[in-house]
């Protein structure tokens, strides 16, 4: 028998994407969302309003880890190790969809277990 399909967990494996529960509005409206990681793990967060992201940034900087942009559109954030408890950060996003267009302020909630 092989254990050839175990991974080791320091090898380069996708980041997941954070199990988020958002209240997303249209662009232009600012919306909040909450997230669970664990302490030193980290998670993708990818902008879901409608239509297209033109441009983003952390206008907000989390207090207990570290948020990172990966592209317009996706932020990875990682969750300071052993620390529990919570932590917040905003991203600010540009961008137009079918309805509206304008500048978003997601802030998020994290809870660091």
């Amino acid at each position: 028998m092989s254990a050839s399909s175990v991974t080791p967990a320091s090898s380069a494996q996708p980041v997941p994407e954070c199990s988020m529960s958002v209240t997303l509005a249209d662009w232009g409206e600012n919306s909040t969302g909450d997230i669970d990681v664990a302490a030193g793990e980290s998670c993708q967060i990818p902008i879901g309003i409608r239509g297209t992201v033109t441009d983003s940034s952390i206008s907000q900087k989390p207090a207990y880890g570290k948020l990172k942009k990966i592209n317009a559109s996706t932020f990875e954030y990682r969750a300071k190790a052993k620390y529990k408890g919570s932590d917040t950060f905003a991203i600010k996003a540009t961008g137009q969809g079918p309805k509206a267009s304008g500048t978003s302020v997601i802030t998020v909630h994290a809870t660091i277990k």
